[in-house]
């Protein structure tokens, strides 16, 4: 089975916010918790994308004109943002969250909680909630790890009940979004590099770990721990999947 990535700078992921989002204090689990569970979310755990949330700020900006200029701004830029996501990840991740340049963190922290009930809950794939209780039984620390903005993921991990959070942060400027995000970006070989740097830190067996995705991007999460299966994946993950004997299985249904 093909490994991670190795000799690259170490990586800190963002941790869940004790405050926000009413993180367990990992540090009091017991010792037999050596292992984890690294999900991905968007089309693993819910049926959504970036996109989706994206378009729920730019659509809940506060003014009418505003609202009005980021709708049609999002909408055009949707095909953009397809073909970036197939052309480079990391270059997609980049281009996108230019677009947040100018929001302020406290109305978007706002709004994600409203973004979780109209947009993320709703989008949460039946087999989800049976997929994670198979993990907490097997004595795994549940971590979703994710392209996606904390500020985002913080209703949905705690509404899931996950130990842990790894996702993108905004960097923000007196309160306001510049439009970049704090390095590194989650996506690609980081998202390896994070769950590695995790596991170390934590003292979890990253042989003993579990991952799961839907997209072949996320490939060197998947190579990087010692039981990786392949959640409703992409054509090009199955492939893989295949080759290297890695479980298939499907949470779109309960």
């Amino acid at each position: 089975m093909p490994r991670g990535v190795t000799n690259a700078p170490r990586a800190v992921s963002p941790r869940f916010d004790n405050a926000r989002a009413g993180r367990l204090d990992v540090r009091g689990m017991t010792a037999e918790a050596r292992k984890g569970a690294f999900f991905d979310v968007d089309g693993t755990l819910v049926r959504t994308n970036l996109v989706h949330a994206f378009a729920f700020y730019a659509m809940n900006q506060g003014s009418i004109l505003g609202t009005a200029w980021q709708t049609v701004r999002t909408v055009a830029s949707i095909p953009l943002f397809w073909a970036t996501d197939k052309l480079n990840r990391k270059l997609f991740n980049e281009l996108f969250y230019r677009y947040y340049q100018g929001q302020t963190e406290d109305r978007l922290v706002v709004l994600a909680d409203e973004l979780f009930e109209e947009v993320l809950r709703p989008a949460i794939y039946p087999g989800t909630p049976r997929l994670l209780d198979e993990a907490r039984r097997a004595g795994c620390r549940l971590v979703l790890c994710t392209g996606a903005l904390d500020i985002t993921m913080r209703p949905l991990a705690r509404h899931l009940g996950v130990d842990d959070l790894i996702a993108n942060r905004m960097h923000f400027v007196d309160g306001v979004a510049t439009g970049r995000v704090v390095p590194p970006i989650i996506e690609g070989a980081h998202k390896a590099l994070v769950v590695r740097d995790y596991c170390v830190r934590e003292g979890l067996a990253l042989e003993a770990c579990h991952a799961y995705s839907d997209s072949f991007s996320d490939y060197p999460m998947l190579a990087v721990v010692g039981h990786p299966t392949a959640v409703n994946p992409d054509f090009r993950l199955r492939g893989v999947a295949r080759t290297y004997e890695w479980p298939v299985i499907s949470t779109e249904e309960g």
